[in-house]
């Protein structure tokens, strides 16, 4: 049997236990990412679901002490130098990729040390 993959559905990452109303003012108000609802069975567990283009961001909640993962969910967004000057403004440290033909790309750590990469495809 082959396995075929139709495309991304979601990533996760996570952030401290209780620190949802933090998560919300970095994903909706900074980046401006759409909150969805999730289901009804998974609330309890707490966290946030983003509609992020055609893909969902799921942010869980786990004892995240000392932790500092190179793992990272990676964004294609338009006018990437533009989106990087607007989150420097707003006080976040971005950091420089390693150039790869046909992007421009660079990552940032949200406010709970998450990687978050955000690129532009360029012929």
């Amino acid at each position: 049997m082959n396995v075929v993959v139709r495309r991304l559905d979601h990533v996760q990452i996570c952030v401290p236990i209780g620190a949802e109303d933090e998560a919300r003012a970095f994903y909706t108000d900074v980046l401006s990412f759409v909150e969805i609802e999730k289901p009804d069975a998974l609330k309890a567990n707490g966290g946030l679901w983003y509609k992020v283009g055609n893909v969902e961001l799921h942010i869980g909640v786990e004892n995240r002490k000392g932790y500092r993962s190179n793992g990272h969910p990676a964004f294609e967004v338009e006018n990437v130098e533009a989106v990087c000057g607007y989150l420097e403004d707003n006080g976040v440290v971005t950091y420089d990729e390693k150039a790869i033909l046909g992007a421009v790309r660079f990552s940032f750590r949200d406010p709970f040390n998450n990687r978050i990469e955000f690129l532009e495809k360029r012929q």
